[in-house]
């Protein structure tokens, strides 16, 4: 089920004359948590018309910035088993 917030990111796109394909896929496939599509909202809302090529670069770089911070997260719960097999050992 999709959030709110990816609700309103489709809609968003099709009031600005995006296609239905595109708005479906840049929604409901790519920017489908709250995180991802609360940030192209904001660019949605800053931005006057951007170029569908400008969209992609934008959601690319969303889903960038979000798959670093999963990783950065996961490195850090790695660090902190370590920290622990330090403190208590095996």
């Amino acid at each position: 089920m999709a959030s709110e917030r990816t609700k309103e990111l489709y809609r968003v796109l099709l009031e600005k004359g995006y296609p239905k394909e595109f708005a479906a896929e840049v929604a409901y496939r790519n920017l489908n948590t709250d995180y991802t599509a609360s940030r192209m909202l904001g660019y949605l809302y800053r931005m006057q018309d951007p170029r569908i090529e400008d969209l992609v670069d934008e959601m690319l770089a969303i889903l960038s910035e979000r798959d670093m911070i999963v990783r950065k997260k996961e490195m850090e719960q790695a660090q902190a088993v370590i920290n622990e097999i330090y403190e208590r050992g095996l």
